[in-house]
């Protein structure tokens, strides 16, 4: 967050709450986006916690607002949006009005327009305030349980390149690929 406001944010938001689920994440941040009134979130696709791509669709449900996933164009114009989001074998063209959610992806930020903070942004941004803000105590609507580490696979077997009968008769019997 910190990086955020050296590069240019206004402001930023941290919600003290533990991760629990994605649903319970997108309430939280529902929750503040209802309270600040913002018409445009514009949210990564994916996140360190339980990476399931699912927060900014269900925030989007919760605000009752337009929801555009895998966005990699977002133009503004006054109250209408134009996203252009990947789709199997292409690529989509929606517009929607505000309010709006968008699920960020690859692309939607050039990598000429990335920054990197500088000195003056870094010291900049210790005077902006990061809000820390207490959660509303949202519950999860998901529970872990069970857990299991993957089978260990079996062992490589090395086959030398002139026994060539060895490796057909281990891909017919072991493999079963040919």
């Amino acid at each position: 967050l910190r990086k955020a406001l050296a590069i240019g944010a206004d402001e930023a938001y941290r919600i003290d709450t533990p991760a629990l689920d994605g649903i319970q994440v997108a309430k939280e941040l529902a929750a503040l986006v209802k309270e600040n009134g913002y018409d445009l979130v514009i949210a990564g696709r994916e996140s360190i916690d339980y990476n399931g791509g699912m927060v900014p669709g269900i925030m989007a449900g919760i605000l009752g607002y337009s929801f555009v996933h895998k966005c990699i164009e977002l133009q503004i114009d006054g109250q209408t949006a134009t996203a252009v989001r990947e789709i199997d074998g292409g690529k989509e063209t929606l517009t929607a009005q505000l309010p709006l959610v968008i699920g960020g992806q690859k692309g939607l930020v050039e990598e000429k327009d990335l920054k990197i903070p500088n000195m003056r942004g870094i010291m900049m941004a210790r005077q902006k305030t990061l809000q820390v803000l207490p959660g509303i105590q949202a519950k999860p609507m998901t529970r872990d349980v069970h857990f299991a580490k993957p089978a260990a696979r079996n062992q490589t077997t090395m086959i030398s390149k002139d026994n060539l009968d060895e490796l057909i008769e281990k891909l017919h019997t072991e493999a079963k690929v040919i």
